[in-house]
């Protein structure tokens, strides 16, 4: 994963382009409208200071190399719609993370999800050669855990009392992978009418 580079997967529904502070003004209004789009994530949202801080630390963490954080595009609708990142990335163990993943509630169902996955699952296997990619969310999380498994994600289990949440609960987090074995058969199925990838 080079961080360095400004990396832009695109396809004939979403672009997918590095996030930056440019993308504040754009994406506000999602947060205000819905201030609890993250209420299973332990990261804070829902205020122009709290997006700020969000847009900041996804910043901070590409400067550090732990993660790469995009902003989602929506050619349908032509609106920065969300967000996304890989995460947690092992160059040596060839496996890295999807996730940090919101997308505006109008959004969600339309698709456009399967899109910006199918962008990435098949940069991480058919670019950055990576043999695992994994996904996690709250096991509480009946919607995160369903459009899993939709684009092909193995239930691995369950992480017992894994995350501190902001108003002091202990999540179970639901763990899934995809592997470079089983991408081929995946892409040529649930993602069969997916047929445009540019990078």
């Amino acid at each position: 994963m080079n961080f360095i580079e400004n990396i832009v997967l695109e396809n004939d529904r979403v672009r997918l382009e590095p996030l930056g502070k440019n993308h504040f003004d754009e994406l506000l209004p999602i947060a205000i409208k819905h201030p609890d789009l993250l209420q299973y994530s332990p990261a804070p949202f829902g205020t122009r200071e709290l997006l700020e801080e969000n847009i900041s630390n996804a910043i901070s963490s590409r400067i550090d190399e732990q993660r790469y954080p995009f902003a989602i595009f929506d050619k349908l609708n032509n609106r920065f719609v969300g967000s996304t990142s890989f995460g947690n990335i092992s160059t040596k163990d060839k496996r890295l993370e999807i996730g940090w993943t919101w997308i505006d509630k109008e959004s969600q169902g339309t698709g456009l999800n399967k899109y910006c996955k199918h962008l990435m699952l098949s940069h991480a296997f058919e670019k950055l050669i990576m043999q695992r990619v994994e996904f996690k969310t709250d096991n509480r999380n009946n919607q995160s855990k369903k459009a899993i498994e939709k684009i092909g994600g193995t239930f691995e289990g369950i992480l017992r009392s894994h995350t501190l949440m902001l108003d002091g609960y202990r999540r179970d987090t639901a763990y899934y992978s995809i592997l470079k074995n089983e991408w081929d058969s995946i892409n040529n199925t649930i993602f069969k009418e997916i047929k445009t990838a540019h990078y």
